[in-house]
């Protein structure tokens, strides 16, 4: 078997990923292996992931909302760098020889497996996971410890290993998937990733989950995260952060530096200037309106850490938005034009 190779690391050329789909997986889990792709390639402007979808058998995989995938059999997957398994019901019925040999083929080219829901079970049963950390849904921990002794079994929303990854559910995939882009091509581009996963009300009340994803965080690093995301517009300094969580800016300093590899002042700019984004993408704000509302004092200051961040100025994103919405509703107007109308 061959090692498997790090993607967990810097790249530019795309992740060639295979997506196992088992009938009755849920459609959830299902779009939470997919969908970060699907974003990080609509950010990126380019095919930063490439997926197939594979199914066990010859038939068409169906999921638990009555959609089908189409689907190429495991049998005539040559390889790929990460196989993604989504399962979900019936993983008896599932673990089928074939399917179990056809796991443990892909994990011998070496490539990445990884498991969502249902998955890690499966990858378990192939024994892939034994002297590996893993998880699965937290109701199935407690079988799931008891029936692979062999395998690390944590209650951490997913899990990271060598070649192998596991998460507890859809939400956790998402989380997953958005570390293997950080890993991959940034915190900042992550952020954004993520951005696109999170609904705004039409209130100020803070999001529920981060704009740069919460997995590596510890309870100190997430309390400071959260008073980071209620103040974006007024940013608190250091040394207010720490003594609201009754610590000292030095051990806030130590405990971003080991969980997210990050300076707290950095992480905060992170958070600014990914909502920044949203702001200029997905409204319509005035752009010295947007540097206010992310805690920048002047236009200059804004935009240059702006175009620091995200490669391109905010006018020019704006602009960039503003033809692509031309551009589409004028493709529409004239197939409007081109259809007689509907009558009932």
């Amino acid at each position: 078997m061959k090692s498997a190779k790090n993607i967990l690391q810097p790249e530019h050329r795309p992740l060639k990923c295979a997506v196992l789909v088992l009938d009755e997986c849920n459609t959830l889990s299902f779009a939470a292996a997919v969908d970060p792709m699907r974003a990080a390639n609509r950010l990126a402007g380019r095919c930063a992931f490439d997926w197939d979808y594979i199914s066990a058998t010859d038939e068409a995989p169906m999921l638990t909302s009555g959609l089908t995938v189409p689907t190429t059999p495991l049998s005539r997957l040559e390889g790929c760098d990460l196989l993604i398994v989504v399962a979900g019901f019936q993983l008896a019925r599932h673990a089928t020889p074939s399917l179990l040999a056809g796991l443990r083929r892909i994990a011998g080219t070496g490539a990445t497996i990884a498991g969502i829901d249902g998955g890690p079970w499966l990858m378990a049963e192939a024994g892939l996971l034994n002297d590996h950390p893993a998880t699965t849904h937290w109701e199935d921990l407690e079988n799931f410890s008891a029936r692979f002794p062999d395998v690390d079994c944590r209650s951490d929303r997913f899990t990271v290993s060598d070649g192998r990854l596991t998460s507890g559910g859809a939400t956790p995939a998402i989380e997953m998937m958005l570390h293997i882009i950080s890993a991959r091509h940034g915190a900042g581009f992550a952020a954004r990733v993520a951005g696109l996963f999170l609904y705004d009300g039409p209130t100020s009340t803070p999001r529920p989950q981060s704009r740069l994803g919460g997995h590596k965080h510890n309870a100190l690093t997430a309390k400071a995260n959260a008073l980071m995301e209620a103040a974006l517009d007024d940013p608190m300094p250091l040394s207010q952060i720490a003594e609201t969580l009754g610590t000292s800016p030095r051990s806030l300093q130590q405990q971003f530096r080991l969980r997210l590899n990050t300076t707290p002042q950095d992480h905060y700019l992170q958070l600014r200037l990914a909502e920044a984004r949203r702001l200029v993408t997905d409204t319509d704000l005035p752009l010295m309106d947007v540097a206010m509302a992310t805690g920048f004092t002047s236009q200059s200051s804004f935009a240059r850490a702006f175009r620091l961040a995200h490669g391109t100025s905010a006018r020019d994103l704006r602009m960039a938005r503003n033809d692509a919405q031309s551009a589409s509703y004028t493709a529409h107007g004239s197939d409007a034009e081109n259809h007689r109308p509907i009558t009932h």
